[in-house]
């Protein structure tokens, strides 16, 4: 009986985690001037820099499914402070961080995995765990995608990745 009580409270903290959203702020764009001194000598947009810039995240709060994924990320090759910002902005989006969000197509959970049940190769609990969810979503993008900024990137233009 103890042993079901736990994981009762368990689940019950994971459903509230993975209700929590972090609101953020649009990212601020760089100005030419800004790109131009991230590829310095190349001109705007090229150069090893790719004329991309990114903006570092902070640490979510702790409790969260974001906080989850940030400490996480490092595992699967992801430094948090440059890649969390653009995976919080896919999943905001694609789930709002919920790990029972469902959509009309049978996409499921945070990362909307479409059928749902290919997480199970991440863990039998992927219904039901966002940490399990998280994993692999972390690694479907690393392995679609390359890392979280790509994959926001192909979100953006696409509307789902």
């Amino acid at each position: 009986m103890a042993a079901l009580e736990a994981e009762r409270a368990q689940l019950i903290a994971m459903t509230t985690a993975a209700r929590t959203l972090t609101v953020v702020a649009k990212p601020k764009l760089a100005s030419p001037a800004e790109v131009a001194a991230a590829n310095p000598g190349t001109g705007a947009g090229t150069g090893s820099g790719g004329g991309v810039i990114y903006v570092t995240s902070t640490p979510p709060d702790p409790n969260t499914a974001q906080s989850i994924a940030y400490n996480i990320m490092a595992s699967f090759g992801f430094n948090p402070s440059t890649y969390f910002g653009c995976l919080q902005d896919i999943w905001n989006r694609e789930s709002g961080w919920r790990y029972d969000a469902e959509n009309a197509s049978g996409a499921y959970g945070i990362p909307q995995a479409l059928p749902g049940s290919k997480m199970a190769s991440a863990g039998a609990d992927w219904q039901t765990n966002p940490a399990t969810q998280i994993k692999w979503g972390l690694g479907y993008i690393k392995a679609i995608y390359g890392n979280p900024c790509s994959a926001w990137a192909f979100e953006e233009g696409n509307g789902y990745y």
